[in-house]
């Protein structure tokens, strides 16, 4: 399994989670949209790389399952009294799989989920919301792996 996987896996999640809020879809709806239309096909004029199809489960199956605790972290962790409901959904959709990773996938490196999920903004939204998802993964991060990051 590739970085390139990981990295096509983690940008498919993204977009797995923001069409379970946006359109309501279930999850084994989206498995079976993803694993047969997205993931490593041509959509619309965009080529998907291959994606790690076991990690995109993991990830999608454990944000779900963890999400109340993951957006209460989230909410924590945002400066300025902005909660979570008020960010846009993909910006939401971004945080709570980077929180799952760095809560429960300790096989990948903080800073890996960190990078990967800000690529992952910058793909969407401009400097500003990048950065945002890296504050808020970043101060994440010092809480769950404290001693991986010192």
């Amino acid at each position: 399994m590739s970085v390139d996987q990981r990295s096509a896996s983690r940008l498919a999640i993204v977009q797995a989670l923001y069409q379970m809020e946006v359109a309501g879809k279930g999850l084994n709806e989206i498995f079976a949209e993803f694993e047969s239309h997205w993931i490593g096909r041509e959509i619309e004029g965009a080529q998907y790389k291959p994606a790690d199809a076991a990690f995109f489960r993991d990830v999608l199956q454990g944000v779900l399952t963890d999400q109340v605790a993951i957006d209460r972290q989230i909410d924590r962790a945002l400066s300025g009294g902005w909660p979570l409901s008020r960010l846009e959904s993909v910006m939401r959709a971004a945080l709570r799989a980077g929180v799952y990773e760095l809560r429960s996938r300790k096989d990948v490196p903080a800073r890996v989920v960190i990078k990967e999920y800000v690529d992952v903004a910058g793909a969407f939204f401009g400097p500003t919301e990048s950065g945002m998802v890296n504050a808020v993964l970043d101060r994440i991060a010092h809480e769950e792996r404290a001693e991986e990051l010192s």
